[in-house]
């Protein structure tokens, strides 16, 4: 086999439509804008515009508010806790805390810390030192025979 023999399989690259080009390209003329008017010009951008009526984002009434220094957590659940500990990803034994779950691959990034929720249920003791937990976690957990310590994030506890 030489260069000069190599072929893409058939279909596999598809020709680029050059529009404007000329009456045989079939895209030709107009390229595919119709005739006149603001949407067949060049610079167009009237997302939102309604003519000079007011617009409906502007006539809809604004409610809520998006708190700017809100605390945005990893949530895990208890069932998965549990799969990686069986699948020998984290190890029961040692205290189980951020740093163990994000270098387990159950957590990509800790952000503000890591939250436990009770989706699932957990058969191992565990010590588990997160940030946050739900009280049916908690319960759990501690049923399971193991223990939950909540540690509040720097900034909270600098604030009080």
């Amino acid at each position: 086999m030489k260069l000069n023999e190599l072929s893409d399989n058939p279909g596999a690259a598809k020709k680029r439509m050059r529009v404007a080009r000329g009456p045989g390209s079939g895209k030709g003329k107009m390229g595919g804008r119709g005739i006149k008017g603001q949407k067949s010009r060049s610079g167009v951008a009237i997302n939102g515009y309604e003519g000079g009526q007011m617009p409906l984002y502007q006539r809809l009434p604004k409610r809520g508010f998006n708190k700017p220094n809100r605390k945005s957590y990893a949530v895990v659940n208890l069932g998965l806790i549990q799969k990686f500990i069986d699948a020998k990803k984290l190890d029961a034994g040692k205290a189980i805390d951020s740093e163990a779950l994000v270098a387990s691959g159950l957590v990509r990034r800790s952000l503000d810390g890591i939250r436990v929720l009770a989706k699932g249920d957990i058969t191992s003791k565990i010590d588990l030192h997160v940030a946050g937990a739900s009280k049916s976690a908690v319960e759990a957990i501690e049923k399971a025979g193991g223990s939950v310590t909540v540690t509040a994030p720097a900034a909270a506890a600098a604030a009080e």
